[in-house]
């Protein structure tokens, strides 16, 4: 996110910003009471020693459990260990325990052969007197529909919303009852001071996530910058972290991720990067539905001395007339190659699941045109995952071979894309959803018109090329209000996101829900543009070109995994599994194909060869027994 240095700051954000004008080499003073009333949200209470766990979050993932309590400091001569104990048939029973890590006050607890049939009542203890109680859900795997809220840019700062409560989310959430909540990042945006903010998100939002899986994963201002390119680790020597890189100590980055990923499912590869960092990236299956969790910005590589800069800072391209192909550096990395690895492995990977999705801290495309005032346009933003161009079709073309949505945040705009590699709307969608409070504004607001638009659709939907000649399809934006009513959160396009998985239809429909509304209210609204529902199919939106044979699975199997193999490069074209006995697949050039049937993993598989697509009107029709 750029919370531009570069413009005239209000003076309400004036305490928010000074590190960052710092780090640009700009001092800014912040009004004293703006700056008390900040360092009041952010005061560590002291607690009585019966409420000194805060609040824990969880998943569970391929029978094991991880949970990490989140504990108030404690005092010498305190255990510096937590027991975890679930509810057996009346009675406490101890499952783990956890050794405190006085950095950052975290207890992680691991429980592998976890029964998940069935929801547990659970407690965590500390000392004689501190317990913390809540659900751990059993596995949906029975349920038609799962259901993902989402979250991201949780600013408490004062001037622009921050300070109201977020009772009317929590309520929300209680009537929606979903079964998955992902918090995409910025859950924390003072720069220095992560754990007191960190206390401060798990009292607003500790009542939903003590009962419910969570997925919360930092971003930029959450170890301590206003923008941020990994670069596989190394040290930045800017907050502003245009030149790759982290700039915060690196115990401190250390306790932000321990914080808020440790519960995650265990790293798909768990090497750490430069300087001896981790990584969470992973899987999560609930239900049905299997979700990669990624990190879009650890790997990305700084854009200073790499692209010509024009702008007055590195990341901003102000000029209209530039030429994007200038900026695609090929060897910049987006996703890395690690991560694409893991992507191209959970793409083929279908075991438990019947619907896939992406989760990451931001969108693959340039989504919004003015930054932080309505005079600020920006030609392309480096911040943004636009660009490199090459990573991120890199990104999307693995994405779509699972035919996988991509749920992320950042923006603090809420938009529904579709996202082209080759042509317009050949890959998936994204939702960005908006943020909890919004700090720094963003509008959608293009020059020209959208091509190839719905009949209903404003003139700034359709089909775009983003600053980086990336090719959008802009179906749905959430845009601020044009008053300047910064105490009201309804005209920053604040809120959150709902998306349903129907794993029976194949159906998506996305939500976008603004603050302060009661979502059963039958008077409330949507942002403009919201619901709109996709199919799984939607989300490889290639042009067809013809349909192999239909297979059919008669007896032995449900629902077989299908996966295509294009045998002129013996590349995996896509995989999926049908809801149905049988598929005659989509391909997209005409060819020879191969095409494996059945269940992966198991002796349930067949396996066809040299099968072409049909010419128009003709059908053919293989069947097979397991």
């Amino acid at each position: 996110m750029n919370n531009s240095p570069y413009r005239t700051v209000s003076v309400l954000w004036a305490a928010v910003l000074v590190c960052t004008a710092a780090a640009f080499g700009q001092q800014r003073a912040a009004p004293q009471a703006a700056t008390q009333k900040q360092d009041d949200l952010l005061a560590i209470p002291q607690v009585t020693r019966d409420q000194v766990i805060c609040f824990a979050l969880y998943t569970v993932h391929d029978n094991t459990l991880k949970l990490n309590a989140q504990l108030y400091p404690l005092q010498d001569g305190e255990d510096r260990f937590c027991r975890l104990e679930i509810d057996r048939n009346g009675r406490w029973e101890q499952v783990a325990r956890g050794d405190v890590v006085e950095q950052g006050w975290t207890c992680l607890f691991r429980v592998e052969k976890w029964d998940s049939t069935r929801d547990w009542t659970y407690r965590v203890r500390h000392g004689a007197d501190a317990q913390y109680h809540g659900t751990i859900r059993r596995n949906p795997v029975d349920k038609e529909e799962i259901v993902v809220a989402a979250f991201t840019g949780n600013s408490i700062y004062p001037g622009h919303g921050g300070d109201i409560p977020r009772d009317d989310i929590v309520a929300n959430i209680k009537k929606i009852n979903p079964d998955l909540l992902f918090f995409s990042g910025d859950q924390v945006y003072d720069h220095f001071r992560h754990y007191a903010y960190w206390l401060k998100f798990g009292r607003d939002f500790g009542e939903i996530i003590r009962n419910t899986p969570t997925v919360t994963i930092p971003d930029d201002h959450d170890v301590g910058q206003a923008n941020l390119w990994g670069h596989g680790g190394r040290l930045s020597k800017t907050r502003a972290g245009h030149d790759g890189g982290y700039a915060a100590p690196l115990e401190y980055v250390k306790e932000v991720e321990r914080a808020q990923t440790s519960h995650l499912p265990d790293p798909y590869d768990p090497t750490p990067i430069e300087r001896g960092i981790g990584v969470y990236y992973t899987a999560l299956t609930i239900g049905r539905v299997n979700f990669a969790i990624i990190e879009d910005r650890k790997f990305k590589t700084g854009p200073e001395g790499l692209v010509p800069r024009q702008g007055p800072r590195p990341d901003h391209i102000l000029d209209p007339n530039y030429d994007p192909k200038t900026v695609d550096v090929p060897d910049a990395e987006l996703l890395g190659q690690r991560q694409l690895d893991f992507l191209d492995a959970w793409a083929q990977d279908w075991r438990d699941c019947d619907m896939k999705a992406v989760l990451s801290q931001t969108i693959f495309a340039g989504g919004a045109h003015l930054h932080g005032t309505r005079e600020n346009r920006l030609h392309a933003d480096l911040d943004s995952n636009g660009w490199p161009q090459t990573g991120r079709n890199k990104a999307l073309a693995i994405m779509r071979k699972a035919f996988a949505l991509h749920i992320a945040g950042d923006q603090h705009l809420a938009t529904i894309i579709h996202h082209g590699i080759d042509d317009w709307n050949d890959a998936c969608y994204s939702f960005c959803v908006p943020s909890i409070a919004n700090l720094y504004l963003r509008w959608w607001a293009p020059l020209e018109q959208g091509r190839n638009r719905e009949p209903w659709m404003p003139p700034y939907l359709g089909e775009f090329q983003d600053g980086f000649g990336n090719k959008v399809t802009m179906l749905a934006v959430a845009n601020p209000s044009p008053q300047e009513n910064h105490d009201k959160l309804t005209t920053r396009a604040a809120g959150f996101g709902v998306v349903r998985f129907n794993t029976k239809w194949r159906n998506i429909l996305i939500e976008c829900w603004p603050r302060n509304v009661d979502v059963y209210d039958p008077n409330a609204r949507q942002y403009p543009g919201w619901p709109r529902q996709i199919t799984q199919d939607d989300n490889y939106g290639k042009k067809v070109f013809g349909y192999l044979p239909t297979i059919q699975v008669v007896e032995g199997l449900d629902k077989p995994v299908f996966q295509i193999i294009d045998e002129s490069n013996n590349e995996i074209v896509y995989t999926f599994r049908t809801n149905s006995d049988g598929y005659g697949a989509k391909v997209f050039k005409d060819g020879s194909y191969t095409v494996k049937v059945g269940e992966p993993g198991t002796d349930k598989m067949r396996t066809w060869t040299s099968l072409r697509p049909l010419p128009p009107g003709k059908a053919l029709l293989i069947q097979t027994r397991f």
